[in-house]
């Protein structure tokens, strides 16, 4: 589809009702807000239980959190209004049927919600990659929710919200970002605290790139025998790893 593709042609390719994705975007009196997107991008998913797949990324701009190993602190300001019309054309160009919101932090913009469950009901795969900060409730349950709970060396622990544990189900997937031993012993006592591994569909233990060893890591792993997926960043090693857009 061309990049000046209407809101009807891309009702057309996916099969969604083109006033069901207007009443999306409308309320009775108003237009909801636009959306402040840092970049929307197609490429290989690089984490999560899907790591290797085609994926198109639509990343907002914006976040309350300063993890202290954060990789795109270009998205704290950069980017332009986009309404969810705009969006979803976009994302549609790239003929690809596997989305995912990431940020920042995408659930801090109140439309990101309105424009994942339009994305669900135009027929595509939806995840969101969340902080852990943010209340994850109000996220359609058709999303795959990945929820990044902050380790001690993200000096970003006091900021998770615990309250979302009840709300993870099958369909979900909590990441643990580990920089040293301390970290990997406090994302282990709290996946059996919360028995996240019972609740979620996968618990991600994913090294700090250039700080935690990977080798290390798989050594705790299966030292004790902890039921969880071990993952890397796989972009990072596709492309170089300051690369934007990838």
């Amino acid at each position: 589809m061309q990049s000046g593709a209407s809101v009807a042609s891309i009702c057309v390719e996916t099969g969604f009702r083109a006033e069901s994705l207007i009443l999306r975007m409308e309320t009775k009196d108003a237009v909801l807000t636009d959306l402040s997107v840092n970049e929307i991008f197609y490429s290989i998913q690089g984490e999560s239980s899907r790591a290797g797949e085609p994926c198109v990324f639509v990343r907002l701009t914006g976040c309350g959190l300063r993890c202290a190993w954060c990789d795109t602190e270009y998205a704290f300001y950069e980017g332009s209004q986009m309404t969810i019309a705009e969006v979803m054309e976009r994302v549609a160009e790239h003929n690809c049927k596997f989305v995912e919101l990431t940020g920042g932090e995408p659930l801090e913009q109140e439309t990101a919600f309105p424009l994942m469950t339009a994305l669900c009901d135009a027929g595509y795969a939806v995840s969101v990659e969340t902080g852990g900060h943010i209340d994850i409730s109000r996220v359609d349950t058709r999303v795959c929710r990945i929820v990044d709970l902050k380790c001690p060396g993200s000096m970003m622990e006091k900021k998770n919200r615990w309250e979302n544990v009840p709300y993870l189900t099958k369909n979900d997937e909590v990441k643990f970002v580990i920089a040293d031993e301390r970290d990997y012993a406090w994302a282990k006592e709290k996946m059996y605290h919360y028995h996240l591994h019972e609740r979620c569909g996968c618990v991600l233990f994913s090294p700090v790139f250039g700080v935690m060893d990977n080798l290390q890591l798989s050594e705790w792993i299966l030292r004790d025998n902890l039921p969880v997926r071990f993952q890397v960043q796989l972009h990072k090693y596709i492309w170089e790893p300051n690369t934007r857009g990838v």
